[in-house]
């Protein structure tokens, strides 16, 4: 008995896909010594899907531009921002984390971000790579690109 399902699955079967079957762009004979190149910086992971424009992932934190005024903690949903008292700093917890940049928006310094980091997996939601204490002084840095552009005009 021949459905309508079996047609489907046939068609499926010999269209092309959406996305690449496999991260780099042809299958590697050993994908151990694949990963230890991209490690390296040898070769490099072909992403599924093209990051989309606005993506929100993980947070970058200018420590240096923030003044501790905790609107961001006020306003986060989940409670990932903890605040350090005696350094008037925020830390972020980004296994705790929604990704609805709500922090990013009401930030009257500019000081966090969503950048487009995805790949956060680990086994430890509190290693040092789930949480962001400082991304480096990089509003600085756009603050200068943005003088400079002014002065040429």
């Amino acid at each position: 008995m021949v459905t309508h399902a079996f047609f489907e699955l046939l068609k499926q079967f010999f269209s092309d896909p959406a996305t690449n079957l496999f991260p780099v762009k042809y299958a590697p004979a050993n994908i151990h010594q694949t990963l230890k190149k991209v490690e390296a910086g040898k070769a490099t992971i072909n992403p599924p899907v093209e990051i989309p424009p606005g993506f929100r992932g993980k947070i970058e934190y200018d420590r240096e531009a923030c003044i501790g005024c905790q609107m961001c903690i006020k306003v986060c949903p989940s409670e990932t921002i903890e605040f350090l008292p005696d350094e008037r700093k925020v830390r972020f917890h980004m296994s705790r984390c929604t990704f609805c940049a709500l922090c990013t928006e009401i930030c009257p310094k500019n000081c966090i971000r969503m950048s487009d980091q995805f790949i956060m997996a680990t086994l430890d939601k509190n290693s040092k790579e789930m949480i962001v204490t400082d991304s480096g002084n990089w509003t600085a840095d756009a603050n200068k690109e943005a003088a400079a552009v002014e002065k040429k005009e």
